[in-house]
């Protein structure tokens, strides 16, 4: 049997230590290394589809932790968020049918028409005029509801009921962060399991005022104890660590999830095909995110009794409170799809190897252009294309630090970006064309 002397060992060494193999034994030791390779490459496949199945289930729940904690932790986001609310016309007509409701029941119609009888009988009238007297009470009622109704609902439609109910939201929202953070500023705040109102500030000011109209003795007016005990709440510890937990999950699950989706994909032996199947399971999540909401939508309005809140304003409020939640799915389905497409295009398929082909001619002809204008860029340009690798991912990454950094990026965020990207690369491609061959040393001037 022949034998063939063994490569040498990569470390070095000299001829002393070389090993032969036999023709069988090579043969043995490529079949173990082909068997090794695919026991590596399905290890890593599936260690990469575990990764990527967690990240999938975790997706839709990191958009709704991040969307509670915003609403529930900061103020802005919340007013923001019911702002619309004050000047929607279902939910002022609903307002105003309340308010209204509530005025006319104040008023006894029915003691005013007695009042009325008695008086007419006192002043002599025949006894029928008087009798009829308790007819006047549906009338009556009629119209002061007619009145009562035109005077709030000139009230709730107006400017003036949008600014108190932006601001009736901001304290209210404000106090209960106050006490479900346990701060200690602001007046209604938390005090072990108590929630208190501090009227320090209202008792200085009330000093302070009628010092300005001329009594100077109440500034030597004593304090008495400012706080005062609203209500005890033996569940508020209990509160106040899912408030944390809240914090904690808000923040963290969507790095979570990002971070076990890169790393699914860096692990994966194909990352291109790895990163096309993820964004493709992103994108479903989000849809079905999507379907979700239309699902608890359709239950909530069905829940919702009509003597309780009518339809439209029930459908507004509701519209109202989940929008910037409909919109963050939309916006992750948007750039799910933009990468599922980006990473075939960079695949073997004969649809992306005609849109490249398509590109670069493109790009190529119009660096020619300039190239026929005397717009060269010589060097610079011939060092675009040798590193076009290198400036293509630069800009990808730059597009993608931006939305990172983006406040609530929306659609049209993600439309923007992406449409700056693509027209940074066509420039860079354009100019690489441009560029043209370096000139050979013989021909140089």
């Amino acid at each position: 049997m022949a034998e063939t002397p063994a490569s040498p060992p990569p470390s070095g060494g000299d001829a002393e230590n070389r090993v032969t193999l036999t023709a069988d034994e090579q043969a043995e030791y490529r079949r173990l290394r082909r068997a090794a390779a695919v026991r590596h490459r399905k290890a890593r496949c599936t260690g990469a589809s575990v990764l990527l199945l967690i990240a999938l289930l975790l997706a839709p729940l990191a958009v709704v932790a991040t969307w509670l904690d915003q609403e529930v932790a900061d103020t802005d986001r919340y007013v923001q968020t019911v702002a619309p609310l004050g000047s929607d016309p279902a939910v002022q007509s609903a307002v105003t049918g309340r308010l209204t409701d509530r005025v006319v029941a104040e008023v006894n119609v029915e003691a005013v028409t007695q009042w009325l009888g008695k008086a007419l009988a006192d002043a002599g009238a025949p006894p029928a005029v008087v009798d009829r007297s308790d007819a006047l009470t549906g009338p009556l009622r009629a119209a002061v509801s007619d009145v009562v109704h035109r005077v709030v609902d000139r009230v709730v439609t107006s400017d003036v009921f949008e600014q108190a109910w932006v601001a009736a939201n901001r304290r209210a929202h404000t106090a209960m962060v106050n006490v479900l953070t346990g701060s200690r500023s602001g007046a209604v705040r938390a005090e072990q399991d108590k929630v208190v109102l501090d009227l320090g500030a209202v008792v200085d000011e009330v000093k302070k005022r009628l010092v300005d109209a001329g009594f100077e003795k109440a500034s030597a007016i004593p304090a008495p104890d400012r706080q005062i005990t609203l209500f005890e709440a033996g569940e508020l510890p209990q509160a106040q660590a899912g408030m944390r937990v809240l914090d904690v999950v808000g923040l963290w699950l969507p790095v979570l999830t990002v971070l076990l989706a890169a790393l699914a994909v860096w692990i994966a032996p194909a990352h291109r095909v790895m990163l096309l199947v993820a964004a493709m399971g992103v994108g479903v999540m989000m849809v079905l995110l999507l379907v979700a909401l239309a699902v608890v939508r359709r239950l909530y309005l069905d829940a919702v009794p009509a003597s309780t809140l009518p339809a439209d304003a029930a459908q507004a409020i509701y519209d109202t409170l989940v929008r910037f939640l409909r919109d963050s799915t939309l916006t992750l389905l948007v750039v799910a799809v933009i990468t599922a497409l980006a990473a075939y295009l960079y695949g073997p398929g004969r649809v992306a190897r005609g849109v490249r082909g398509l590109a670069a001619r493109g790009t190529t002809a119009a660096g020619h252009g300039l190239r026929r204008l005397g717009l060269r860029t010589g060097a610079a340009g011939q060092w675009l294309e040798t590193r076009r690798s290198w400036t293509t991912g630069i800009v990808i990454a730059a597009g993608v630090l931006a939305l990172l950094l983006w406040n609530y990026p929306t659609v049209g965020a993600v439309a923007l970006v992406l449409g700056l990207v693509l027209l940074v690369l066509v420039v860079l491609a354009v100019l690489a064309a441009a560029g043209g061959p370096g000139r050979p040393a013989s021909r140089a001037p």
